[in-house]
């Protein structure tokens, strides 16, 4: 079956849907023309078979794709063969890759709450507990002690990384009415078009912030339920056609973009909500149905076009799988109501998914960075005046902060744990060791890391001169030694008069030469200046 999985598709088609069991999210599906949804599902369950624990992708009426995954103990209409196995095997194959689009830098998180006058009630506890979870990132925000910081591993195109900056700016209580249902799938029924339209219009009216700093976390109370289109199957777990949990999206609005999940009540429902509570909170159920899936899918990849692995499934995707080894790793303890727990937030008990690491490729609870090492260079030289573009190898390169050329800092990026592209700075000539550094420590020098920088010529001017010499030139380029202390070549006789007012400009007297056009080459402590276009002169 075509999955065309790392072509991303536009904002507008891209909208990620998640539930307990996750599988790929292609992006960008195309449309099943003409077909009906059920015809659809029943002819890949006759091309493929039954199986569990696999996504299910169809294309929406509208055009836009969706990958949901059945609530748990449904059946999926593909084949656990079809993605590898039941269980995340597939998902576990290959890492995350970087598509270009932005990362969450810093994170400030609204609880946002619509419940209008005479809407259902939140249960007691619900809203103070999710209030807690979000204040509790924010209390340990720079640690390692919870899958906050596996995040911090991935960084957008200018090398600046999802730093576990996080902030709560507080609960939003919205009393807007409802508006009419937009889905028949409940007694209170909202579209995500609706959903997005009031978060819209209260954010305008109440002037906050719409950027890539800012997420908006509606959470709705219990039986009010959403479905992603006014027709169609695909609806939230409380729903009569449940299919997800929860998702995240974003979408622009007044000059800037909203950054928002969808959390809709699923504590208690089986599909979402495991029954672990360390907190004896209702809470604790919309942390495991999707808030805290989706707060760290939203910080890699807020407009759906940042960090996703080729079958199209993101950091949280490829770990929830309601298998607790993969899905919630080894558990810290019991709580005193015997629930288990596997985070520790600012003292308080949690229990929800790890979050996908490239680093070690693997599902973690918490990131704890590894010193890096350098085991190579490429190229292994450059001109003195910089702007040589070398890719460094090694590992541990998760969290780096500083690439150094010598003493000199390098702009850099970061492409994977392993992989490095920096802009080597301007150096004095000579051979330097290239190091990096997180916050574990920095890279160990060793010949291996080497980068030599050579002197260059870019110009000679005038270009021409007799054969007989003592034309007056001045030579331009990078890495020369000030006075006299520099080498000039015509061809092989040496300039004379050599005086260098800079190391990039140097004034001299051009030797006899036969007729010729010859290379005027630089050398600085015994390292010669390579050719170049810039450093011919014309014997006549």
């Amino acid at each position: 079956m075509d999955r065309d999985c790392a072509k991303p598709v536009s904002l507008a088609a891209r909208v990620e849907y998640d539930d307990a069991v996750v599988g790929a999210r292609p992006r960008g599906r195309r449309r099943v023309g003409g077909v009906l949804l059920a015809a659809a599902l029943a002819a890949v369950v006759s091309a493929l078979g039954a199986g569990s624990a696999s996504a299910v992708i169809v294309q929406l009426a509208s055009g836009k794709p969706i990958s949901y995954q059945p609530l748990k103990g449904a059946v999926s209409p593909l084949s656990s063969s079809a993605l590898g196995g039941a269980n995340g095997t597939a998902l576990a194959s290959s890492n995350l890759i970087y598509h270009g689009g932005p990362v969450m830098t810093s994170n400030t998180n609204y609880a946002f709450y619509w419940a209008p006058s005479g809407s259902p009630a939140y249960p007691a506890g619900y809203q103070e507990g999710v209030n807690r979870y979000l204040e509790d990132l924010a209390r340990d925000s720079g640690g390692d002690q919870n899958v906050d910081s596996v995040a911090t591993q991935y960084t957008n195109g200018s090398g600046e990384a999802v730093a576990y900056d996080s902030h709560f700016a507080g609960a939003i209580v919205d009393t807007d009415p409802y508006p009419k249902n937009g889905c028949k799938k409940a007694p209170i029924c909202l579209t995500d078009s609706q959903l997005q339209a009031e978060l819209s219009s209260y954010i305008a009216a109440h002037s906050l912030p719409r950027d890539l700093a800012h997420e908006y976390f509606m959470l709705t109370p219990p039986g009010v339920e959403d479905c992603f289109e006014a027709t169609g199957p695909e609806c939230s777990a409380g729903s009569t056609s449940p299919f997800y949990c929860a998702y995240h999206n974003s979408f622009a609005s007044g000059g800037g973009v909203i950054i928002y999940a969808n959390d809709p009540y699923v504590t208690g429902n089986s599909g979402c909500d495991d029954g672990e509570h360390p907190n004896e909170s209702p809470s604790d159920g919309a942390l495991q149905g999707g808030l805290s899936h989706e707060h760290d899918e939203s910080i890699t990849d807020p407009e759906l076009n940042a960090w996703y692995g080729p079958e199209g499934n993101e950091n949280g995707d490829k770990c929830r799988t309601f298998e607790a080894a993969s899905e919630f790793g080894t558990p810290l303890g019991k709580a005193p109501d015997g629930s288990r727990y596997n985070q520790l937030i600012n003292a308080h008990e949690y229990w929800y998914q790890q979050e996908w690491s490239n680093e070690g490729s693997t599902c973690r609870q918490r990131y704890a960075l590894s010193q890096p090492a350098v085991t190579k260079v490429s190229p292994i030289k450059g001109p003195a005046g910089g702007g040589t573009v070398v890719k460094i190898t090694g590992s541990g390169f998760t969290g780096v902060t500083t690439v150094r050329f010598g003493t000199q800092s390098a702009s850099f990026t970061v492409t994977s744990p392993t992989k490095i592209t920096a802009t080597a700075p301007a150096e004095a000539v000579g051979t330097v060791d290239v190091t990096v550094t997180n916050g574990a420590g920095t890279s160990t020098v060793s010949t291996v890391d080497h980068f030599k920088y050579t002197p260059s010529v870019t110009a000679v001017t005038p270009s021409k001169g007799t054969i007989a010499g003592g034309t007056s030139v001045t030579v331009t380029g990078s890495g020369f030694a000030l006075g006299s202390a520099t080498i000039f070549k015509f061809g092989s006789p040496k300039a004379t008069a050599v005086n260098c007012s800079s190391s990039t400009t140097c004034t001299m007297h051009t030797p006899p030469h036969a007729a010729a056009i010859v290379n005027v080459k630089a050398t600085v402590a015994g390292i010669p200046s390579p050719k170049s276009a810039g450093d011919q002169f014309t014997y006549s």
